[in-house]
């Protein structure tokens, strides 16, 4: 039973508004976006620092897996209140602070001569990292158009994906060359750039449309905290939204931002800047992915189709990399691009969320989703667990040597979240791209 309408506006670039300058749409969005690109950074460059990070701090493979998961454990606490944030406060003011915050911890990072210091690090640029993707897609849903939406956030996750992809070869050389802390450093600085840009261009409203969302604050305060709740808690749309991205997500969160490098290395026999260049091919499908499956379900009209099918392939693609022994170079390359390519069906669960609640209910709902996504990243201490759980205890220069059943038994984590995805998607309701508030202006009255 759908929830009881909120009286709410839809605004676009077609409705009459006169921007301060051409294309302002485009800027803000983009410049939002350099803040879930920055987070996108800290959230994969584990892949590349690994190794070093496990000689530096002389930890195993599992507690480097908690220090990765850090981010994880503070976004999957804090992504629910961070969707309440955006609904009730300026979405500028939180995306400034909270990059700020990010910034100064990749800084604090960087200079960590103790693990906890570390640990607190990472773990409060885990809380920044909860606001990145729900302000971007807060702020497109005030700037677009709710039929472009699966466009324009497929744009900004892949702007995002560019983040991730120079998390992997880039920073890999990067740090053979100058170090880890150096690494880091150079990252941070560069985020510092970033939230300059933040400052200068981000804006909460479309020209003169501020009172409009002010009014749908005070309809949200009016609905209440616990109401609001109950309502984004009882829509059966945003548990399977969330659920589905964070399962098809597995991909990006085990091998492109953790464990994908080492598995290459120790088990597919690649050098290290080799390896990194397979990584990066998950990241490049995503680039590439992320808009044409967006557009191509905004064209179709149809969110649930393209889900289910996006389920099926990953699961192909998944076990062709488990159990076959003799992939080439070229293989594998092909195996990670089409990965990326086709997981990124799960942008669709953003559309889908958006439409699927009323205007004024997009942050908690999309924050909802949020917490079970992110909820993927506590998978990378458990793949460490079951490659340590039969391992030989085999170290070379700090740096833990498992064997293929290793890997195998960790990997195995992925088919079955694809199959669990794909169960998922066949029970999504379909939208067909129709916002909340046009179905429920199209219902006949009683």
């Amino acid at each position: 039973m759908p929830e009881p309408a909120l009286a709410v506006s839809r605004l676009s670039p077609t409705d009459g508004i006169t921007y301060d300058y051409p294309l302002q749409p485009w800027v803000v969005c983009f410049a939002a976006s350099l803040f879930f690109f920055f987070e996108f950074i800290q959230l994969n460059l584990f892949n590349a620092l690994s190794p070093a990070l496990m000689q530096a701090f002389h930890i195993s493979a599992t507690r480097l897996g908690h220090l990765s998961a850090n981010y994880f454990y503070a976004n999957v606490i804090f992504l629910f209140p961070a969707g309440m944030l955006l609904d009730r406060i300026s979405t500028r003011k939180v995306i400034i602070l909270a990059m700020a915050a990010s910034v100064i911890c990749t800084f604090g990072f960087a200079a960590s001569t103790a693990l906890w210091q570390a640990d607190v690090c990472r773990f409060v640029t885990g809380i920044a990292g909860s606001f990145c993707l729900l302000s971007n897609v807060r702020l497109a849903s005030r700037w677009f158009e709710p039929r472009r939406m699966a466009l324009i956030i497929g744009l900004i996750v892949t702007f995002a994906m560019l983040g991730g992809m120079i998390a992997q070869t880039p920073f890999t050389l990067l740090t053979d060359a100058v170090g880890w802390r150096m690494t880091i450093l150079i990252d941070a600085a560069f985020g510092l750039v970033m939230l300059f840009l933040i400052v200068f261009f981000v804006r909460d409203y479309p020209p003169g449309q501020g009172s409009i969302f002010q009014d749908h604050q005070a309809q949200l305060h009016g609905l209440g905290l616990w109401r609001a709740l109950l309502q984004t808690i009882k829509n059966r749309q945003n548990w399977f939204g969330g659920l589905y991205t964070s399962l098809m997500n597995l991909p990006i969160f085990l091998l492109g931002a953790m464990w994908g490098i080492l598995y290459l290395v120790q088990i597919r026999g690649l050098s290290r800047p080799d390896a990194s260049l397979v990584t990066s091919m998950l990241f490049i499908g995503t680039i590439v992915g992320s808009p044409v499956i967006g557009w191509l379900s905004d064209r179709i009209k149809r969110r649930r189709m393209p889900m289910v099918l996006g389920a099926i392939v990953s699961l192909i693609l998944i076990l062709l990399l488990m159990y076959e022994p003799n992939l080439s170079f070229l293989s594998l390359l092909l195996i990670f691009l089409g990965l990326g390519f086709i997981t990124s069906t799960q942008i669709i669960s953003y559309p889908l969320i958006a439409e699927s609640n009323s205007l004024a209910l997009t942050g908690t709902a999309e924050g909802m989703a949020s917490v079970l996504i992110m909820a993927g990243g506590f998978t990378q201490p458990f793949f460490a667990r079951l490659m340590e759980w039969r391992w030989g205890h085999h170290i070379v220069n700090h740096v833990p040597i498992f064997s293929p059943s290793d890997y195998q038994l960790a990997l195995a984590i992925m088919p079955i979240a694809f199959v669990l995805a794909l169960v998922i998607a066949y029970f999504v309701r379909e939208t067909h791209c129709i916002s909340y508030r046009e179905r429920q202006n199209a219902k006949p009255s009683d």
